[in-house]
């Protein structure tokens, strides 16, 4: 008697490792779509506030001038961030791009000084840019408005299309990560089918039947949570490793997001998913459980 229920105890426990760990599988997989999702969104403002609006500054221009203008443009809400090019500065850097130096050809320096701006996100589209255009070229002795509208417009569109692609993708794992969870906790709760209508048959309520399992799945789907959080943590460090620079689009707000999504989601999913097996076992009559 001892050694048949030290074999369903060995059992038992197998099953729990093993809801456990495919438990992880899926929410490393859901965390990895929330995360793709939040980065994205990080990656589309950082794309979108390297495209640059050049301002060509009139030759004209005074020293106290251009200082006006700067001060005027830098607190704008347009503007993410502003930087001078001087005629020199623009020269040096046309040299080291090219290799010529223009001033050997026509006698002086031929490249006009510039503010470089960096449009804040909401701002870089085609629409909000003719109103920016029109806006910095009503200062005083600004010359010219540059701005790369093709490549604006394709960026906006790749953009829209990945989140797209990305919300239908997130849409599709959340329903297939539900359905393999669901399968595992049921399996789970079917090897103690009998066990279930033995209780109901002495009198026990259905709350206090399921409440054992329920417990044992939370418990599941915290620890589960937990252990995919974990290789989630370790998979954003090799990232951070690999580039560095993925410090700016990669935050502790979005990783704190992500974490907390996880663990939610092994957290409701386990113990709806253990309710409702529970339930389908307990409406069934002693004839039915054998046959399934």
């Amino acid at each position: 008697m001892a050694k048949k229920s030290k074999t369903a105890g060995s059992r038992h426990g197998l099953q729990v490792v093993t809801l456990c760990i495919s438990t992880t599988m899926v929410l490393v997989l859901l965390g990895m779509v929330v995360f793709t999702v939040l980065t994205a969104r990080n990656l589309s403002s950082y794309v979108r506030e390297n495209l640059t609006v050049t301002v060509e500054l009139g030759d004209n221009m005074t020293q106290q001038e251009r200082g006006a203008a700067y001060n005027r443009l830098r607190v704008r809400p347009y503007v993410h961030h502003i930087t001078y090019i001087s005629k020199e500065r623009a020269l040096q850097e046309n040299f080291e791009e090219l290799g010529t130096d223009p001033q050997e050809f026509v006698g002086f320096n031929p490249l006009p000084a510039t503010f470089e701006i960096q449009l804040a996100d909401q701002y870089a589209n085609s629409d909000s840019v003719l109103v920016v255009k029109k806006e910095i070229l009503s200062i005083p002795k600004i010359a010219e408005v540059r701005y790369p509208e093709d490549l604006m417009d394709k960026v906006n569109a790749n953009l829209r299309n990945i989140s797209l692609i990305l919300l239908v993708l997130a849409g599709l794992l959340t329903f297939v990560s539900f359905s393999l969870i669901s399968n595992s906790v049921r399996l789970s709760v079917y090897s103690r089918r009998f066990l279930i209508h033995t209780m109901k048959l002495v009198g026990a309520s259905w709350g206090f039947i399921r409440r054992p399992f329920l417990r044992r799945a939370v418990g599941v789907g915290i620890a589960a949570a937990l252990l995919a959080i974990a290789l989630l943590g370790l998979g954003v460090y090799g990232l951070y490793v690999l580039e560095p620079r993925l410090v700016n689009i990669i935050g502790w707000p979005e990783l704190t997001i992500t974490a907390t999504a996880v663990l939610l989601f092994g957290i409701i999913i386990t113990a709806v998913c253990a309710y409702l097996a529970v339930n389908r076992f307990l409406r069934m009559t002693a004839g039915e459980l054998y046959k399934i």
